[in-house]
């Protein structure tokens, strides 16, 4: 259903696309063309009347057989070397104008079509299109029985044939491009999300370590027996969470693009949000809250994910959903896994990177941020359309909060 992408970030699956012989197998396929043109070129002749007879191999002079299986064979190497290929076929194509037999014409039109797919930009390519049709032209002079129409037919088959395969370089080109954007913007945002993670984490440890550090100094002021050795231990405790607050705003601050305006402070939990739910009746979304079941006491990091989660969802339905949405949270709890689930009855959201935004706190990079956090703890998150319409978030997060 998804893949990790670069710096933990969940790409929704490509959808496949259909696979020709001539991708799963290049060579075998590109060896069977090369038969199948030599085939073509000494077998197939045309007739008087626009006909087109096929002939023996008897019926074809040593001379031709031997130029058009050269010439066929360099089909092999069309996409490793298609200059040389076109060269080649033009060469055995001058050669036959003297023989009169067995003009490798089908090859000369593969070997275009190759050199516009897979040769960019190259002056060769150009002059080598001009020889193709200087050839054509030459055999249409030294043949009485083509006509100028011939010749002009055959111009446009050879450019068009080129053409063909110069658009598919194109666009092949042009998805290469987008998909490198996708994974470059993808990542950009998941550094970004990390980045914000990082100082939340921050701020919920060194609140926690502040604390321990007053108590610590309280007790050292106050310890009534053993005095050295209580001054000690507390003196101990002090220094330590020192050292913790002091590596902590180093390590933010190295993550952090800007510096943070708000200083420190607890973060918010999973017990704001009925005041979360209530900002977002206020903004003008129907919401229902259902808590079913939470352990008490939940490590710092769960508590804050689980509440940016249902935070990052509910801002994805202020978005997306328009007017008259409902939309129902739900906590509770599955073995050993905090459930948090999110849905509405809305037209459905938006899955891409950096859908939400709207509710204070948010990130507004949605979805990708929720599952950055689902995976920061070893747990897993899924979202798409609802069979019966509207959206749905579904997270779940260890009570442990251990990343797997």
């Amino acid at each position: 259903m998804k893949d990790t992408g670069p710096a933990g970030v969940a790409l929704q699956a490509a959808p496949r696309r259909f696979r020709g012989p001539f991708t799963r197998w290049p060579r075998i396929s590109d060896g069977v063309l090369a038969a199948a043109a030599f085939l073509v070129t000494v077998l197939v002749v045309d007739a008087p009347g626009d006909a087109v007879v096929v002939r023996s191999f008897g019926d074809v002079p040593f001379a031709a057989l031997l130029v058009s299986a050269t010439v066929s064979a360099a089909l092999y190497w069309r996409r490793s070397a298609p200059l040389a290929v076109l060269t080649v076929a033009l060469l055995g194509w001058v050669v036959t104008l003297g023989i009169g037999d067995a003009e490798p014409g089908v090859v000369t039109i593969i070997a275009l079509y190759s050199t516009g797919r897979y040769v960019a930009g190259d002056r060769k390519s150009y002059a080598l299109i001009a020889a193709a049709i200087a050839v054509l032209t030459i055999d249409g002079l030294l043949d009485p029985i083509l006509s100028w129409g011939d010749s002009v037919f055959g111009w446009f088959v050879l450019f068009l044939a080129w053409y063909v395969g110069h658009r598919l370089r194109f666009r092949r080109e042009r998805a290469a491009e987008r998909a490198r954007e996708q994974a470059a913007e993808a990542r950009r945002i998941a550094l970004e999300e990390r980045a914000r993670i990082a100082r939340e984490l921050h701020d919920v440890v060194a609140h926690r370590v502040s604390l321990m550090t007053v108590q610590a100094g309280a007790a050292k002021a106050v310890a009534a027996e053993d005095i050295d050795s209580a001054v000690r231990a507390m003196a101990a405790v002090e220094d330590a969470g020192r050292q913790a607050l002091a590596e902590l705003r180093h390590l933010v601050g190295v993550l952090r693009p800007e510096a943070d305006p708000h200083g420190l402070g607890p973060q918010p939990g999973l017990a704001e949000l009925p005041k979360l739910v209530e900002q977002v009746r206020d903004a003008g979304l129907d919401v229902s809250l259902t808590i079913e079941s939470v352990p008490p006491e939940l490590p710092a990091r769960v508590d804050l994910f689980a509440y940016r989660i249902v935070q990052e969802a509910l801002t994805n339905v202020l978005k997306h959903g328009g007017p008259g949405v409902h939309a129902q949270v739900r906590l509770g709890v599955e073995y050993d896994a905090i459930v948090v689930e999110v849905q509405d009855d809305g037209p459905g959201g938006n899955t891409e990177p950096g859908a939400g935004g709207t509710v204070p706190g948010s990130s507004g990079h949605g979805i990708v941020g929720m599952r950055e956090r689902a995976l920061l703890l070893g747990g897993s998150l899924d979202a798409g359309p609802r069979p019966a319409g509207g959206f749905r978030v579904m997270a779940r997060l260890p009570i442990g909060g251990e990343p797997v």
